[in-house]
């Protein structure tokens, strides 16, 4: 597949080289152009791409920006790309620590329906539920035992089976979590958000998520990273992860 990835950063750059890995033809950008991205893209084995170089004549496309940066993107940047080419929305909102306010998601809209509705295409939510090391150290063979497993939400049925079958081939078993509308139940400090879970648990995750829960606990992490220390193991961030998200689903 031609594959365009805009953003360079730890989830990005870690898709651009998983899937390049896999066999895929990977166009790369990032916000500053193309002659900035050209050392990390060579280094991936990728192809350096300007924004709209990235979106154009591909079979996916994955958005790895920071949520607010979706208002950023050029205007029209999707109006040539086929509707059914997956755009792939990895993005979450992290008010106070790292993003602005947005009136709409505080008032309750799932995060990636307001990405939709920036862009003007509908989006498929996924990539967003693992962290980067999680995304770059732990993936594991179709089949194999205790494989962790990332959650796709999307309203096009075939655009999420390209998603998930993108989320096997870079090592982690796809779990269908429903509509756009229900992909609330991913987003950050929702019991399946980065804990590490595999299938099963991921499913029962998303069916243990509570509408309003997370934002309080959300708004927690800052101190609760701060109690870590300045670099703490992946597995204490899991830890402290699943003892905020899920209490009731943490062994």
């Amino acid at each position: 597949m031609n594959i365009g990835i805009i953003g360079t950063g730890n989830i990005g750059g870690t898709l651009a080289r998983k899937l390049t890995a896999a066999g895929h033809q990977v166009r790369v950008a990032n916000s500053k152009g193309k002659e900035d991205v050209a050392k990390l893209a060579k280094q991936m084995g990728a192809t350096a791409a300007d924004v709209q170089d990235a979106v154009n004549q591909v079979d996916a496309i994955i958005l790895a920006i920071p949520l607010p940066a979706m208002q950023q993107l050029p205007a029209g940047l999707f109006d040539a790309v086929a509707p059914g080419v997956p755009i792939i929305d990895t993005s979450n909102y992290y008010p106070g620590m790292r993003d602005v306010r947005i009136a709409d998601i505080d008032d309750g809209m799932p995060e990636s329906i307001w990405v939709s509705q920036q862009i003007g295409r509908p989006v498929i939510k996924a990539f967003n539920n693992a962290l980067a090391y999680t995304l770059a150290n732990l993936g594991r063979p179709t089949g194999a035992q205790g494989r962790l497993a990332i959650a796709v939400a999307g309203d096009d049925d075939q655009c999420k089976q390209v998603a998930m079958n993108l989320v096997d081939e870079v090592g982690f078993d796809p779990v269908d979590a429903g509509s756009l509308m229900e992909s609330w139940r991913q987003q950050p400090s929702t019991p399946a958000y980065c804990c590490d879970w595999d299938a099963g648990e991921t499913r029962a995750a998303l069916a243990a998520a509570v509408k309003g829960e997370a934002e309080q606990k959300r708004d927690q992490m800052p101190a609760a990273f701060a109690k870590l220390g300045a670099s703490p193991a992946h597995e204490a961030v899991v830890a402290m992860n699943r003892k905020i998200n899920a209490p009731h689903l943490a062994t």
